[in-house]
């Protein structure tokens, strides 16, 4: 049973994957999680579950990140959960919700598209702009990237540049949040074997195999290998790190 660090920590999409395992590893260092899902309630009470059960509060609330005009009551909902466990603020914020896309160049699909803005970027951005005020001076914001903005898959030209977006929105809310002490970094996740890339993995089954070729630690990653990373920069082992691309890929295509 861990100790209470007294410290909180709110992440999107905590009932699978990434997400899930980042809250899980953050619960490890102590601290007390609120996190979000979408519709998988079973994952979300299995990670509440498992939080309890290390020592550490847990809150699951549901949220489409693509309905920006919800965000205000969600807001009034983890301020009444921090209240209730007598906390001003939260100290931690993980951007990790998404979606994954396959859409070539020339065979582009605007609901797609516009489904891939909505979460992966606009989502983001409002969101953070809707807790900033109640994130304790000191903090971190964690955000979600891939490994695809630095090198290119075809398939991935939508996505990838959603994610190139946050890399220079996180520049920015490093620079402008400075002043609060409040740090702003990202994790690039290399190709990740969990239900996330299920379609990529499905539609192409010697994917694993082409991955683990062409990574330096000869092998594809897992959610345990991001958690761990998101963790750190939450935390004040962190504390000099700042506006970084921390890209997670096992040295994926050197």
């Amino acid at each position: 049973m861990n100790t209470s660090s007294n410290k909180t920590a709110f992440v999107t999409g905590g009932s699978r994957g990434l997400g899930q395992d980042a809250a899980l590893q953050l619960a490890q260092k102590g601290y007390d999680i609120i996190f979000t899902y979408v519709q998988n309630a079973e994952g979300a009470a299995s990670t509440q579950s498992t939080i309890e059960e290390m020592g550490s509060k847990a809150k699951a609330l549901q949220l489409d990140v693509r309905n920006v005009k919800s965000f205000s009551a969600l807001k009034s909902n983890v301020e009444s959960t921090l209240t209730e466990w007598g906390k001003s603020g939260l100290d931690y914020l993980v951007n990790n919700a998404g979606i994954g896309a396959l859409m070539t160049i020339g065979d582009g699909k605007e609901e797609i598209f516009d489904n891939l803005v909505n979460i992966q970027f606009k989502g983001v951005y409002f969101l953070t702009d809707t807790l900033l005020p109640i994130l304790n001076e000191g903090g971190a914001i964690v955000n979600i990237s891939t490994g695809l903005t630095r090198f290119a898959l075809p398939g991935y030209a939508a996505y990838a540049s959603m994610k190139g977006a946050i890399e220079t929105y996180t520049k920015y809310l490093a620079k402008e949040l400075g002043s609060k002490g409040i740090r702003a970094n990202l994790v690039a996740p290399g190709a990740i074997h969990n239900d996330f890339n299920k379609a990529a993995f499905d539609h192409n089954p010697h994917i694993v195999d082409f991955i683990a070729q062409n990574t330096a630690l000869g092998r594809v990653g897992q959610s345990d290998d991001i958690g761990s990373v998101v963790a750190f920069l939450c935390s004040d082992d962190a504390k000099w790190v700042n506006a970084q691309r921390i890209e997670a890929s096992g040295g994926m295509f050197l």
